[in-house]
C-alpha cells in the first residue's frame, strides 16, 4: 500500500494529526510515514500507532501525496536539496511556528502548494484551534486533505498571511495565559485559605465549566459576565479590582508584544 501522507518531525503535535487522521478513518497506518531527528519520536509513535518509522524519509516522498513540517523551526534549515526536490508536486502543509510562505515556497520551490499553519497546544487532545493560509488557492482535492489534517487537531480558520501574528498571539500564544490566570486563581485560592489541592481543582473546573458555557451560548462574553455579577455583591467587588488594575490594557500589551516577536522571528 503507498505512503499518502509523510510526517517530517514525530513531536507531540505530529502525534495528535497523526492520532486523529487514523480515528477518523482518513488514513490507514499503512499509509503514513514519520521521521525525525536524533531522538525517539518517531519509532514511538510507529510504535504507538502502527505508521512507518523511516530514518531516511526521502525516498518515500517520492511516492506521497501530503508532506506535514513538524519538525522544530531550527530545523527547518536542515533540510536538504535532495528532500526538498523529492516535494515536488507535493502538498506541503507547515506547522512551524514563524516560518513564512516565501521561505517555505523557497525551499519547495516545486511543491504543488504550500500551506503554512499556526496550531495550538490543546490540539494535542483535539480540541485546539488551527489558522491555516496557502501559498495560492487550493484545489478541491488539498481543501479536503488540509481540511481532514487540520480537523484532527480541532476547530480550523482559513486567514490571510499578514493576520498570522496576531493569531499566533491570541489563540498560539493563548493557551497559556490561561495556564497562568490558573496558576493566579489557585494561588488566590490559597491566600483565602483553601488547601491548594482543592484550589487547584476549583480553578481547573471552573476555567472549563466557563469555556464550555461560552461556547455553547449565544450571548457574548460581557453579557455571561454580567449573569454573574449582582450589584454590590461579592463578583461586583472582585470585578472592580480587575478594572482598577486595568486588566483588559494588560492583555492588550501582552498579545501587542507576543505580535512584535512573532513578526521578529519571521524575519530572524
Amino acid at each position: 500500500m503507498p505512503i499518502k501522507i509523510t510526517f517530517i518531525g514525530a513531536g507531540r503535535m505530529a502525534s495528535a494529526i497523526v492520532r486523529g487522521l487514523l480515528e477518523k478513518e482518513h488514513y490507514t497506518p499503512e499509509e503514513i510515514a514519520c521521521t525525525c531527528g536524533d531522538d525517539p519520536t518517531g519509532p514511538a509513535l510507529a510504535k504507538a500507532t502502527g505508521i512507518q518509522f523511516l530514518p531516511d524519509i526521502t525516498p518515500a516522498l517520492h511516492e506521497t501525496e501530503t508532506v506535514i513540517l513538524a519538525c522544530k523551526p531550527q530545523q527547518f534549515v536542515e533540510i536538504n536539496a535532495e528532500l526538498a526536490e523529492a516535494g515536488r508536486g507535493k502538498l506541503i502543509l507547515s506547522i512551524l511556528a514563524g516560518i513564512p510562505l516565501a521561505r517555505l515556497s523557497e525551499k519547495f520551490a516545486h511543491a504543488r502548494n504550500v500551506v503554512r499553519t499556526m496550531p495550538n497546544t490543546p490540539g494535542q487532545i483535539g480540541a485546539g484551534v488551527t489558522a491555516f493560509t496557502p501559498l495560492r488557492e487550493l484545489s478541491g482535492k488539498d481543501v479536503e486533505i488540509v481540511e481532514n489534517t487540520l480537523s484532527s487537531l480541532g476547530n480550523f480558520h482559513e486567514v490571510e498571511e499578514e493576520d498570522l501574528d496576531a493569531v499566533t498571539a491570541l489563540s498560539g500564544s493563548g493557551p497559556a495565559y490561561v495556564f497562568e490566570f490558573a496558576a493566579a486563581l489557585r494561588e488566590a485560592g490559597v491566600n483565602c485559605g483553601l488547601d491548594e489541592g482543592l484550589a487547584d481543582a476549583l480553578a481547573v473546573d471552573t476555567l472549563l465549566g466557563a469555556a464550555m458555557l461560552l461556547a455553547e451560548s449565544e450571548e457574548s462574553p460581557e453579557a455571561l459576565r454580567n449573569a454573574v455579577t449582582s450589584p454590590e455583591g461579592t463578583t461586583a467587588a472582585a470585578l472592580k479590582i480587575l478594572k482598577e488594575g486595568d486588566l483588559r490594557k494588560l492583555v492588550d500589551q501582552a498579545l501587542a508584544a507576543a505580535k512584535a516577536r512573532s513578526i521578529e522571528l519571521a524575519s530572524e
